[in-house]
């Protein structure tokens, strides 16, 4: 069957529109007419990361649409369903079984490689070649998609897809940070350095757990408002020294610095400010993604009993937590719906444009 999809042609190329072929579903797979799909730095990013022998391909990994067609193999959706898609994970696996399918023995294959396992891709030119995508096991910046029934979350059909489209990743991820890594308690504060839609998402999670000294530190004044808006208080890093960001911090969380910190920036000057902020005994979470190294203050890490480390998609398993945080979305305890803005697939480049430029925090494209 043809479809359009956003293709980037070749490695670090830009998004334009196409049309291709894209397989019926196998016994396992699941065709999803796409309706919405959230545009995330990883996209951006992977475009330049990936070899150029995997190119054409189609990324996208914040879907949700409707189902259109089932493989007889897969239970638990059927056709008509409204899904929000997220990323892939085998279910069998020692890591899957203990319930942390994010660090899935599978996930290099599932997810990134641009192929089924078998070595075959879901979509092809006109022409008959190969199109590399299976991206999180869904390749959605299209107008359909193939996905399998352990990145299919079954959601209710009054729910506006184009919000819940960046539940699948971006929002999660911050938010499971929050939930399922660092679990903290009212007393506690956190920090959270970039206040796009990862940082925003840690943020209302944070507020919804009823932590009473919640940061958000950015360079934006717009999104500065609107952590203020979910409960935060912002701190304006523009113009700042990187100490002086990290006394900032300090004077806010009564001097010892903060509990907890989510760095969502990636870039290596800020991951340093988080640590140096952090209280005695406190924990850093980086979540950013960037090819850059990190160099942390050695002397402050080891003389305050600090600990840096990472997730990933905040620790969540998405058939749990999407259903979990739209659950607390519908009790009005994790608002983030504002910071959506659409456009239509036509206006892709418009849309990566907006997010790099720092206009927009989470565009969200939609047929």
């Amino acid at each position: 069957m043809r479809t359009t999809v956003a293709l980037v042609a070749e490695q670090g190329g830009t998004f334009e529109l196409a049309e291709v072929e894209i397989d019926e579903p196998r016994d396992d797979e699941v065709l999803v007419r796409i309706v919405a799909t959230g545009l995330c730095h990883t996209d951006l990013t992977m475009r330049h990361f990936l070899p150029p022998e995997m190119f054409p391909h189609v990324f996208g990994h914040e879907g949700a649409g409707v189902v259109e067609a089932v493989g007889s193999h897969v239970e638990g959706i059927t056709v008509g369903d409204h899904v929000v898609l997220s990323f892939r994970s085998c279910r069998e696996c020692a890591a899957c079984k203990a319930g942390d399918v994010g660090y899935c023995e599978q996930t290099l294959l599932l997810n990134y490689m641009g192929m089924r396992a078998d070595g075959s891709t879901t979509m092809t030119a006109t022409d008959g070649s190969p199109v590399f995508g299976s991206f999180f096991g869904q390749s959605s910046l299209a107008r359909h998609a193939i996905a399998h029934a352990d990145n299919c979350v079954v959601v209710d059909p009054a729910l506006d897809l184009r919000v819940a489209a960046p539940y699948g990743c971006g929002f999660q991820t911050g938010a499971g940070t929050v939930l399922n890594v660092l679990r903290p308690a009212p007393s506690d504060s956190l920090a959270v350095y970039g206040a796009g839609a990862v940082g925003l998402a840690a943020v209302a999670a944070a507020v919804a757990e009823g932590v009473t000294t919640v940061l958000a530190v950015d360079l934006v004044a717009d999104r500065l408002a609107e952590a203020e808006r979910l409960g935060a208080t912002p701190v304006d890093a523009s113009g700042l020294e990187p100490a002086q960001v990290v006394a900032r911090v300090k004077e806010l969380t009564g001097g010892a610095g903060s509990t907890y910190a989510i760095d969502t920036t990636a870039l290596p000057v800020v991951v340093k400010q988080a640590q140096q902020a952090l209280a005695p005994r406190g924990t850093l979470v980086a979540l950013g993604l960037g090819p850059e190294e990190y160099q942390l203050d050695a002397i402050d890490l080891l003389q305050g009993g600090k600990r840096v480390m990472s997730s990933i998609e905040g620790d969540s398993d998405p058939l749990e937590m999407v259903p979990r945080l739209l659950a607390l979305r519908e009790a009005g305890r994790f608002d983030l719906d504002a910071l959506v803005t659409t456009y239509s697939f036509e206006q892709i480049g418009e849309a990566v444009e907006d997010v790099l430029a720092g206009r927009v925090v989470k565009p969200v494209l939609v047929w």
